[in-house]
C-alpha cells in the first residue's frame, strides 16, 4: 500500500503545481511550449516572432514588444496594450483576475507583477494605464487589486503590495490567520522614487511624488511630495517653484 500512497502524493503535488501555473493542463502545455520555442530568441528577430506567435496564448492589441527571457503564467489573463514593452527578466503571474498593461507602457528589467489569487479574492488583479513605466526590479502584488493610472513612473525597486498578513493572535502562527487585501490605487501623473513601498489599502492622489525610500501607510493627497518612514507630506506642489536651477530636458515626441 505504501507505493500507491506515495504515487498519490506525487500526483497531488503535480496537480497542485499545474493549477498554480495555468488554468488547465492544455493551457499549461500551450503556454510552456510557445515560451520554450520562442521565448529565448534574442534581438529584434525574437521580438518579431513573439509578437506573432504569442497571440496564440494572450491578447495583444496592435504591436507589443516582448524581449527574450520574459516569463508568463496564466497568459490568457495578461492583456498588452498597443506599443507596450516587456523587458528581459520580467515575470507576470496573472492568476485571475489578470494583468492589464496600457498602451505604450514599459515594464523594465526584472520587474515582477504577481496576482497569484488562489483564495477567491474578489478584487484581485493589476491594471496599469497608458504611457507608464514600471522600473527595474519593482514588485507589484495584486491580491487586493492594484490600479495604476496614466503617466505613472515607478523608479527601480519600488514595491506596491496590495496584501497583508493577519497576526493579531499570538497563539496562532501568522500563516494560519489569513490575509487582508484592500487594494491600492495610484492616480495619474504620479512619480514614485526608488525603493519606495506602498502598503495595502492606500490611495495616492493625482500628480503626487513619493520620495525614494518612503513607506506609504496612509492615503496621499493630490499634488504633494511625501517622504519618510512612515511617509508624511513634505510640501505641496503649487507651481510656484520659480526658475529651475538645472537644465530641463523633455522627451522626444511619442517617447517615454
Amino acid at each position: 500500500m505504501q507505493p500507491s500512497s506515495s504515487r498519490m502524493t506525487s500526483m497531488q503535488a503535480l496537480r497542485l503545481y499545474l493549477s498554480r501555473q495555468s488554468s488547465s493542463t492544455g493551457r499549461y502545455f500551450l503556454e510552456q511550449s510557445l515560451q520554450a520555442v520562442f521565448g529565448w530568441i534574442p534581438t529584434i528577430i525574437g521580438i518579431g516572432l513573439r509578437a506573432v506567435f504569442y497571440r496564440l496564448m494572450l491578447p495583444i492589441e496592435g504591436y507589443a514588444a516582448i524581449e527574450d527571457g520574459v516569463r508568463l503564467r496564466f497568459a490568457e489573463h495578461v492583456r498588452l496594450g498597443r506599443g507596450s514593452y516587456l523587458d528581459k527578466g520580467v515575470y507576470l503571474h496573472a492568476c485571475p483576475g489578470g494583468i492589464s498593461i496600457g498602451n505604450r507602457t514599459l515594464v523594465m528589467f526584472g520587474a515582477v507583477l504577481h496576482v497569484y489569487n488562489f483564495r477567491d479574492l474578489p478584487a484581485a488583479g493589476i491594471e496599469i494605464g497608458a504611457d507608464s513605466l514600471i522600473g527595474e526590479y519593482s514588485v507589484i502584488r495584486g491580491q487586493g487589486g492594484v490600479h495604476i493610472g496614466d503617466r505613472v513612473y515607478l523608479s527601480p525597486f519600488v514595491q506596491i503590495l496590495a496584501v497583508n498578513h493577519v497576526y493579531s493572535d499570538p497563539n496562532v502562527p501568522f500563516i494560519e490567520q489569513g490575509i487582508t487585501a484592500q487594494g491600492i490605487t495610484v492616480g495619474d501623473d504620479v512619480w514614485i522614487g526608488g525603493g519606495a513601498i506602498l502598503t495595502d489599502g492606500v490611495t495616492v492622489g493625482q500628480g503626487s511624488v513619493i520620495a525614494a525610500g518612503a513607506v506609504v501607510t496612509n492615503d496621499v493627497p493630490a499634488h504633494v511630495v511625501v517622504g519618510g518612514v512612515p511617509a508624511r507630506v513634505l510640501k505641496r506642489i503649487e507651481g510656484q517653484e520659480g526658475q529651475q536651477p538645472l537644465p530641463v530636458y523633455h522627451s522626444m515626441k511619442g517617447g517615454n
